[in-house]
């Protein structure tokens, strides 16, 4: 198989300090007629309102990352190495994802399984959305899997129980302030992280 793993020169290429924060909004979702763009679309937004962010929408429906891997030595596909890129370059990340049968899609959890070093030393918070548990099951099962990958992950996320009902036909949430309050608490604590393991990431590289 082919993990891809950029260099920790790619890895820690940090903006210099007061520079906005790179983030990489991920839409796990692939399915036709999927409810994602509605909530990443919101979402990314909101991330680029809050102020501190400059946000990369990488949509696996759009970037159709291999089912089957490469062998290790031979050279990533190329949809491999320009994703591969955009995480390696991203300070941050957050993950828009439904839950299916009390877990998250198969395709994220491919893309996870892709790389490593890009994720390393990094955080990442989570945008949930589905029926009544609000997609909740599938975030904690994400927490597990991007430990694994050496990440910290926001105590604080959004969940949409019931998420076709949590917007309106213009893509805006329902109960504008209070989703904006909390996309708050959540961007907030992603920001503090942020700077943190940029910072560290430039002082003293990750690396295992």
């Amino acid at each position: 198989m082919t993990t891809l793993t950029h260099t920790v020169a790619d890895t820690t290429a940090a903006a210099a300090d007061g520079d906005a924060f790179r983030l990489a909004v991920i839409v796990g979702s692939t399915r036709q007629g999927r409810f994602a763009p509605v909530v990443s679309n919101w979402f990314a937004g909101a991330a680029e309102e809050h102020g501190d962010f400059e946000v990369d929408i990488i949509d696996l429906a759009e970037d159709r990352l291999p089912d089957v891997w490469a062998p290790l030595s031979g050279e990533p596909a190329a949809v491999v190495a320009r994703v591969g890129a955009r995480l390696a370059a991203a300070d941050a990340f957050v993950v828009v994802t439904p839950e299916y049968n009390h877990s998250f899609p198969a395709g994220l959890k491919n893309m996870i399984d892709l790389f490593r070093n890009e994720w390393q030393g990094k955080p990442v918070g989570f945008v949930s959305y589905g029926g009544i548990s609000g997609g909740l099951r599938a975030v904690e099962q994400l927490r597990l899997v991007f430990a694994e990958q050496h990440m910290v992950t926001t105590r604080d996320g959004l969940a949409f129980p019931m998420a076709w009902e949590k917007f309106d036909a213009d893509g805006k949430p329902v109960d504008a302030a209070g989703t904006a309050a909390a996309a708050k608490v959540m961007l907030d604590q992603l920001a503090w992280w942020t700077e943190t393991t940029r910072s560290m990431r430039a002082r003293r590289p990750y690396g295992v």
